[in-house]
C-alpha cells in the first residue's frame, strides 16, 4: 500500500484554475447583490435595483458577459506563459461587466478580484520587471476608468475605487514577497550545493594525495631494490616488479574511481552503492512521488565503481522525475546478469524529463557509462513519459 501523501489543493489546481474560480465566483455573486431580497429596502440601492435585472439581461448585455468570458479564457491560456497579456485580458473582462450586465458607476472590488488573483499568480514566478508591468497594466485599468467618467462628468465611487486599488497593492505585494522566498531559497540551496561540492573535492584531494603519495613511495623503493638486485638476486627482484605491478593497478583503480567522483559536482560519497537505493526510495517518497524497485536476478556485490556510478545514474534519474515529469510515481528496475547490470527507470508524467534531455544530468550518466564501457538511452516513451535505461559490463568473477 503506497504512504505517499495526496498532493495539497493548492498544487493540484493551476493558477489558470484559481484565476477562473474567482472569476466564476465574483460574477455570480455581482448577480447576486442585484436581486433585492426579502426584507431589504430599496433605499439606497434601489434605483441600481430597480433598473437591473440579472436574468432577463438584454441582448447587448449577454454580448459584453460572453465577451468577459472569452477575455478570461484566453487570460487563463496566457497565464504561465505571457502573464502581462492575462492581466491585461482581466482588466478588459472587468470593464466589459461593469459596462455591460452590471452598467455600475465603479468598478466592484469583486469584479477586479480575479485581476488580483491573476496579478498574484503571476509575480511569484515572474521577474520583477515582468511583474512590474502586469501590475501597471492592472492599476491603468483601474485609474483609466475612473479619469473617462470624470472627464465625461458621470458619477464615480470614490470610495469603492479606493478599495479596489488596495486589492491591487496587496495582491501584488503578495506575489513579490512570494517571488523574494522562492529566489532566496533558491540561492540558500545552490549556496549548499557549492559548499558541499567544494567539500567533497576537497575531501576525494586528501584521499587521493594519501593514496597516491603511499603507492609512488612503494613503487619508488621496490623499483630501487630490483635495480639493486637484479644481477645478484634475480627472484629477489621478479618479486619486487610483481609488488610494483599489484600496486600501480590497484592505483589505476582507485584514481578511477576517485575521477569518477570529481567528474559528479553533486557526488556525495564514493561508498555510494545500490544498497542506498531503499534510502533513496524513503527520501524521494517524503518529497510526493512513489518509486518502486524491482529487483531481478541474483543480487551479489559488485565493482566498486560500477556499484557507484549505478547508484548515480538511478539517483539522478529519480531526481529528474521529482522536478521535471511531473507525475507521483516511477519505477526502478535492477537486473543482474551474469556479464551486465541493467538498469531501467521510467515515469508516465507528462513533463517529458530533463529538460528536453539537455541538462547536465542525461550527459553526467551518460558520461559514467561510457567509462565503464556501457551502454546508456534516455528519452521520451512514445506511450508517454520519460525513460533511462543503461547496461554496465561486469567481469565474470565479479
Amino acid at each position: 500500500m503506497s504512504v505517499t501523501p495526496p498532493a495539497t489543493l493548492l498544487r493540484r489546481v493551476t493558477p489558470g484554475g484559481w484565476t477562473a474560480l474567482a472569476w466564476c465566483v465574483s460574477t455570480l455573486y455581482s448577480f447576486v447583490v442585484q436581486i433585492r431580497w426579502p426584507g431589504e429596502s430599496l433605499a439606497p440601492w434601489g434605483e441600481k435595483s430597480d433598473q437591473v435585472a440579472p436574468f432577463a439581461m438584454q441582448s447587448h448585455e449577454l454580448v459584453m458577459l460572453l465577451l468577459a468570458a472569452v477575455l478570461l479564457g484566453l487570460a487563463c491560456r496566457w497565464l504561465a506563459k505571457w502573464p502581462a497579456a492575462a492581466v491585461l485580458a482581466l482588466v478588459l473582462s472587468a470593464l466589459a461587466l461593469t459596462n455591460g450586465p452590471f452598467h455600475t458607476t465603479s468598478i466592484a472590488p469583486e469584479q477586479y478580484l480575479p485581476v488580483c488573483v491573476a496579478l498574484c499568480a503571476a509575480t511569484s514566478p515572474a521577474p520583477r520587471r515582468t511583474s512590474l508591468l502586469a501590475a501597471a497594466i492592472a492599476l491603468a485599468g483601474l485609474l483609466g476608468y475612473l479619469g473617462v467618467r470624470i472627464a465625461l462628468g458621470l458619477r464615480v465611487g470614490t470610495s469603492v475605487e479606493a478599495v479596489v486599488l488596495m486589492m491591487v497593492a496587496v495582491a501584488w505585494v503578495i506575489g513579490n514577497s512570494r517571488r523574494q522566498e522562492r529566489l532566496h531559497a533558491q540561492e540558500l540551496s545552490e549556496r549548499a550545493a557549492e559548499q558541499a561540492v567544494t567539500a567533497e573535492r576537497l575531501r576525494i584531494a586528501r584521499e587521493l594525495h594519501d593514496m597516491v603519495a603511499h603507492s609512488i613511495g612503494v613503487v619508488a623503493i621496490q623499483a630501487g631494490a630490483a635495480r639493486r638486485v637484479i644481477e645478484s638476486q634475480p627472484e629477489g627482484a621478479r618479486q619486487a616488479l610483481g609488488v610494483i605491478e599489484s600496486t600501480s593497478r590497484e592505483t589505476l583503480a582507485g584514481l578511477r574511481r576517485m575521477l569518477g567522483a570529481l567528474h559528479d559536482a553533486e557526488s556525495a560519497a564514493p561508498l555510494a552503492s545500490l544498497a542506498d537505493v531503499d534510502q533513496l526510495v524513503a527520501n524521494v517518497r517524503g518529497a510526493g512521488v512513489r518509486v518502486d524497485v524491482e529487483w531481478r536476478g541474483e543480487r551479489r556485490p559488485l565493482p566498486p565503481e560500477v556499484d557507484l556510478a549505478a547508484f548515480r545514474i538511478v539517483q539522478e534519474s529519480v531526481t529528474n522525475v521529482v522536478k521535471h515529469s511531473g507525475t507521483q510515481q516511477c519505477l526502478v528496475k535492477v537486473g543482474f546478469a551474469a556479464d551486465e547490470l541493467s538498469l531501467v527507470i521510467v515515469d508516465s508524467g507528462p513533463g517529458g524529463g530533463p529538460g528536453g534531455g539537455t541538462g547536465y544530468g542525461v550527459a553526467g550518466m551518460r558520461d559514467r557509462v561510457q567509462l565503464l564501457d556501457g551502454e546508456f538511452t534516455a528519452g521520451p516513451r512514445p506511450e508517454g513519459g520519460y525513460r533511462v535505461a543503461a547496461r554496465l559490463p561486469l567481469p565474470l568473477e565479479a
